[in-house]
């Protein structure tokens, strides 16, 4: 039965998986708006420590729930040890960025990060990579370049930080491929959220601002949205082949121009929607690619075990 016609709940399931990532992508901008407007209030390491606060125990009742205390154990804790901290410079450069640029251009910049795991894929995991895909990626850093303008009298400092977040990203989805596949997405996620904590928590008296009350509901609001928005996105990827999902993953860049907007007023440039459109296209041609790869060497293996 084909992606297309197989059904959950009477709905197709790329038609489910489409929906799903789609969502999740509002959420994780939701998160991001949250996370800039806290931005002229704390530090990017008190917001990442109180959000990973907020979001461990929702995080641990949810493993708990559904793998039982197996889901909280790891045979692989130097990695996740190693992911936390990376997703704690991440978060610190992210958040640097986030409270000067516009919520758009930050967003857009992100998604450089599937350019960014392609080139690192051939050092770090010894991938190959052809010259369709090297040219995918070049045009992608051209879109970059693009959105950055260094030189240029609109050029912001702030930007090379969010350029920073995607590689550092880029490294973290990365070394999830130093995880075996058959540990629980449940303890993946656990740890992405402890370790951070920790090491977030290591440095984060030394820079504490004093907490309003009232900031609370926002904290709360990013530890939701981030959770939910992750799972989300991870459960699209297990709906349908990253070929029909991951191009709904720059839906991000219409809700953070709508949220940008509405809030603050922001309205990006035509160079920064220029550079975004370079960046999506590359990015899904990737895609594309990589599956195509995919798809052919699985039919070159079910082949030779056919001879």
């Amino acid at each position: 039965m084909s992606a297309v016609s197989k059904r959950t709940d009477g709905v197709p399931a790329n038609g489910q998986a489409i929906a799903t990532i789609c969502f999740g992508v509002f959420c994780l901008v939701l998160n991001d708006a949250l996370a800039k407007w806290l931005t002229a209030h704390y530090g990017p390491l008190q917001i990442i420590f109180l959000r990973n606060l907020f979001a461990l125990p929702m995080i641990t009742v949810i493993a708990l729930s559904l793998g039982g205390r197996a889901s909280l154990r790891s045979s692989h804790m130097a990695v996740h040890a190693m992911r936390g901290l990376l997703m704690v410079v991440a978060g610190f450069a992210f958040f640097s960025g986030l409270k000067i640029l516009p919520l758009a251009e930050a967003t857009s910049l992100v998604f450089a990060a599937p350019i960014f795991i392609t080139a690192l894929s051939v050092p770090l995991l010894g991938e190959s990579v052809g010259w369709r895909r090297w040219a995918a990626v070049s045009a992608g850093f051209l879109g970059v370049l693009i959105i950055v303008r260094p030189g240029a009298a609109a050029f912001q400092p702030a930007s090379l930080f969010v350029v920073a977040t995607a590689m550092f990203y880029a490294l973290f989805m990365i070394s999830a491929r130093w995880v075996k596949r058959d540990e629980n997405v449940w303890t993946m996620m656990f740890y992405v959220v402890l370790f951070p904590l920790l090491f977030s928590g290591m440095i984060v008296p030394f820079q504490w601002s004093g907490l309003a009350l009232s900031h609370i509901p926002h904290l709360v609001g990013m530890a939701i949205f981030g959770t939910l928005g992750m799972t989300l996105i991870g459960h699209s990827f297990r709906l349908a082949p990253a070929a029909i999902v991951a191009p709904f993953d720059y839906t991000a860049l219409l809700w953070a121009s709508v949220i940008g907007w509405l809030v603050w007023g922001e309205l990006p440039d035509a160079w920064t929607y220029a550079g975004a459109a370079v960046i999506i296209a590359s990015g899904i041609y990737i895609v594309l690619r990589e599956t195509r790869q995919r798809q052919e060497s699985a039919r070159s293996k079910s082949f030779r075990r056919c001879l």
